[in-house]
């Protein structure tokens, strides 16, 4: 869902090791250019489809 929404968006930018969500969770905010925040709004919003 959101590789549709945002075409910048690869799967490499999804993959992530044990214990690095949080890396991966920051990178997506830089390229995205959103705060952790709206971010986190974001994949809520995206837990209702």
């Amino acid at each position: 869902m959101l590789k549709n929404r945002f075409s910048v968006l690869n799967d490499a930018d999804f993959e992530f090791e044990d214990g690095q969500k949080e890396s991966m969770m920051d990178k997506l905010s830089v390229k995205l250019k959103k705060t952790r925040s709206e971010l986190e709004l974001l994949f809520a919003e995206l837990q209702t489809y």
